[in-house]
C-alpha cells in the first residue's frame, strides 16, 4: 500500500477514536452523557434539583426539571413514562397513590421533611382559638392524619386512640370541646388564598406551598409540625427502573453535603433535609 494512502487511513483513524472519546475541554461526550427528566412542584423541590443540575453533569447527567403545580398530574405522568422520577411527594402520599390507582412506583429514599404548619391571620395564640372556629384543610386524605395530630397535640382535638395517627381522618374525631367545623374540600395550592381570605380561620398549608406564597413556617406559622415527622418527602420512580444507575446517582446527590447545606441554609428551618428513609 501506499505511503500516502496509509497516512489517509491513520488519520481517519485517529478523527473517528477522538470522537468517540471526551472531548478536549475534558468532559464526556454527547453520547456518554444520560439524560433524566424529574417532576417537581415549583418550591422547593424544582429549586433543590436546579441546585443540583451542576453537580449532576459532573456524572454525566444532564437533568431536565419539569415543574408542576398540583399532587396529581406528577404521578400520573411518570406512570405514563412523561417522565422519570419525580420528587414532591411525601411517603403517606406515595403510599395512597399507588393503593387507589395501582401505580407500580417505589420509593429510591427521602430527601428532606417539610414540617406542615396551621396558620391564622387574626388568631395569635392556641389559647385564643375561638368557639366554632373554621378549620380549612386539603382534599388530601393522606395529609388528614397529619394535620389532626397537630391540632390533638394542642389540645384542641383528641383522636380515637385505636387509629393510627397517620390514618387518622375527621371521622375519628372523639372529642372537639371548641366545636371546630372542618372543611376538607380545597386544593392543597389554593391554601395560601383561603389563608388570606378567610382572617378567622385555622389554615393547614403544605410548606412547599406556605414558601411559594411568602409565608415562613418557623415564624408565622401558629402550629408547626417537628423534625420527628413522618412525612419525608422522596423521591419516585417506576419498579423497574429501581436500579437505574443515574436515579441512584441523583439519590446521592441530593443526598450529599452541598445540597443538604443548600436547603439548610436557603430554607431557615421550613425545609430540613434527611439522610435517607424508605
Amino acid at each position: 500500500m501506499k505511503k500516502w494512502l496509509i497516512g489517509i487511513l491513520a488519520g481517519l483513524l485517529i478523527t473517528v477514536l477522538a470522537a468517540c472519546g471526551s472531548s478536549d475541554d475534558g468532559t464526556q461526550s454527547s453520547s456518554e452523557t444520560k439524560e433524566l427528566t424529574v417532576g417537581a412542584t415549583s418550591v422547593p423541590h424544582a429549586e433543590v434539583l436546579q441546585e443540583a443540575k451542576p453537580l449532576l453533569e459532573e456524572e454525566g447527567i444532564e437533568l431536565q426539571i419539569e415543574e408542576y403545580q398540583d399532587y396529581v398530574l406528577p404521578n400520573k405522568d411518570l406512570a405514563e413514562g412523561r417522565i422519570d422520577a419525580n420528587y414532591f411527594q411525601h411517603i403517606p402520599y406515595l403510599e395512597t397513590q399507588m393503593a387507589d390507582n395501582d401505580y407500580d412506583f417505589v420509593n429510591l429514599g427521602g430527601i428532606h421533611i417539610e414540617p406542615m404548619g396551621i396558620y391564622s391571620k387574626n388568631i395569635k395564640s392556641v389559647e385564643e382559638v375561638p368557639e366554632g372556629t373554621d378549620v380549612l384543610l386539603s382534599r388530601s386524605v393522606a395529609d388528614h392524619g397529619r394535620i389532626l395530630s397537630l391540632l390533638e397535640r394542642e389540645g384542641l382535638i383528641k383522636l380515637d386512640e385505636n387509629v393510627e395517627k397517620v390514618d387518622a381522618t375527621i371521622k375519628d374525631i372523639v372529642e372537639n370541646p371548641k366545636n371546630l367545623k372542618f372543611d376538607d374540600g380545597i386544593n392543597a395550592e389554593l391554601l395560601p388564598s383561603n389563608y388570606d381570605r378567610e382572617e378567622n380561620a385555622l389554615v393547614a398549608i403544605n410548606t412547599n406551598y406556605a414558601i411559594e406564597a411568602g409565608l415562613n413556617p418557623s415564624e408565622d406559622a401558629l402550629i408547626l409540625e417537628g423534625s420527628e415527622s413522618p412525612y419525608v418527602n422522596v423521591i419516585a420512580a417506576k419498579s423497574e427502573d429501581e436500579d437505574s444507575e443515574a436515579l441512584q446517582k441523583l439519590v446521592e446527590v441530593l443526598h450529599s453535603e452541598e445540597i443538604q447545606t443548600f436547603m439548610e441554609e436557603e430554607y431557615d428551618g421550613a425545609v430540613v433535609p434527611v439522610d435517607d428513609t424508605k
